[in-house]
């Protein structure tokens, strides 16, 4: 961020007189709540770091590491006591104090926009790091972050900034969030569609060198029928042959060219009909592969459509959570996987996958269905009794768009597992339930 812009917003934040909370959002931002209700966000990403308003910025999860806990402790419910911006340079520092504590507690907050090393440090009142976002090593910096050390100041910088007039900081804030979300998305749909046009792409090529059924069946049969012929000419065929002469039941000859050589007669006549099996059983569980490519395929494009409707980058963070690397933990390709706010939601991408949420969902996980149509299940993991609203929401948001692509207002059901009765395959019976409505127009 300009320094100039940082001078104005820093007399803006002046007006505040509390902090009621924060918390992280994401990995690198932090949402900071003054005066009960007027919220800001603190963009703290390498680089690229902002200051910035929205009416609301979904939480990715939820946060415990000690910097969260110090956070929480330190800054939820205190009196700001001021506001600056230390020795001129691009370092907001806040200066509170607890409010209900029995002694004054006083804690700085300082935000450093300062490109490579921005940082969100926590300092007591000497000026010794309690917590940080990122520590620094003196082998990176000159300036060591470390827990129990006392933070060095930076210099002053060494230039006369330029002055950029801000006419409302409030107005300047939000058009912020909106720029960078804009081009944020913009890059993210156009990488992640692009993966996901890719796998598409695979899905149908597999999809259309499926043998039909119909073929199958004649190879079938033409394997039985030369397995036949080898046992009937036996006494004619040479070990180790690679072309055979047989006789047809008809009287007429048939040429045959194997692909393997074999010592007798009967373990060619086996290689046949082992290879006849192959096809009948191909030929009989072909629906099932069809049937899992289609809706491999299915998924995918609602993905794609998915992505492409989603409105801010929140919902592509959603969408392609990051990955946890196990190798113990098999995934499962029938089941999709997404996390919000810490709560892990899981839908099912066709028959298979929604039988395998119902199998195994425990009973106070809440299940969430399209109501009186065809649909996705959907499957909140939590033992809380009281699931949060903006939790049922967005996990019915996710009911609704990898169920169609239509806009328009739909109903979904939801309610505890406990409530649902399996009746046949993913087709289910349910009483005690909840309906929220979703609008996609």
């Amino acid at each position: 961020m300009k320094l100039s812009h940082l001078k104005q917003i820093v007399e803006y934040l002046k007006q505040f007189k509390k902090i009621s909370a924060i918390h992280r959002v994401n990995d690198t931002i932090i949402k900071v709540v003054f005066d009960r209700d007027d919220t800001i966000y603190f963009n703290m990403t390498r680089s690229n770091s902002s200051i910035f308003k929205c009416h609301e910025y979904p939480r990715s999860k939820v946060y415990n590491a000690p910097f969260d806990v110090i956070l929480a402790k330190r800054f939820n419910r205190s009196n700001v006591l001021g506001v600056e911006l230390l020795n001129g340079d691009k370092i907001i520092r806040v200066k509170t104090a607890i409010a209900s504590a029995y002694k004054e507690e006083l804690t700085y907050l300082q935000l450093e926009f300062t490109g490579k090393y921005t940082n969100i440090i926590v300092l007591d009142e000497n000026n010794i790091v309690l917590e940080a976002l990122r520590h620094i090593d003196l082998f990176s910096s000159f300036r060591e972050v470390r827990v129990g050390q006392k933070l060095v100041d930076v210099p002053p910088p060494p230039f006369e900034a330029k002055e950029y007039q801000i006419e409302d900081v409030e107005s300047f804030l939000y058009e912020v969030f909106e720029k960078e979300q804009n081009q944020k998305l913009a890059s993210l749909k156009k990488q992640k569609i692009s993966i996901l046009e890719k796998k598409l792409k695979k899905l149908e090529k597999l999809y259309g060198k499926l043998d039909s059924q119909e073929l199958l069946q004649i190879q079938a049969q033409e394997y039985e029928h030369l397995g036949n012929l080898v046992l009937a000419n036996a006494q004619k065929i040479k070990p180790y042959s690679q072309k055979l002469e047989l006789e047809d039941y008809d009287g007429s000859l048939k040429q045959v060219s194997l692909e393997k050589q074999y010592p007798n007669a009967f373990m060619i006549s086996e290689s046949f009909f082992s290879k006849s099996k192959k096809a009948k059983q191909r030929a009989k569980h072909l629906h099932i592969e069809e049937e899992s490519l289609r809706s491999k395929i299915e998924h995918t494009k609602l993905f794609i459509n998915t992505v492409q409707e989603a409105k801010d980058t929140a919902k592509i963070e959603l969408l392609f959570p990051k990955q946890i690397q196990n190798k113990k933990i098999k995934k499962d390709e029938s089941i999709e996987t997404f996390w919000i706010e810490g709560y892990k939601v899981q839908l099912g991408k066709n028959e298979k996958g929604n039988v395998k949420l119902l199998e195994s969902a425990k009973a106070r996980d809440v299940w969430l269905h399209l109501k009186d149509r065809p649909s996705t299940h959907v499957i909140i993991t939590t033992d809380k009794q009281n699931l949060p609203e903006r939790i049922i929401e967005s996990a019915a948001r996710l009911c609704v768009d990898f169920s169609t692509t239509s806009k328009d207002r739909f109903l979904v059901d939801y309610t505890p597992r406990r409530e649902v009765s399996i009746q046949n395959g993913a087709n289910v019976l349910y009483n005690k339930y909840k309906t929220i409505e979703i609008d996609t127009r």
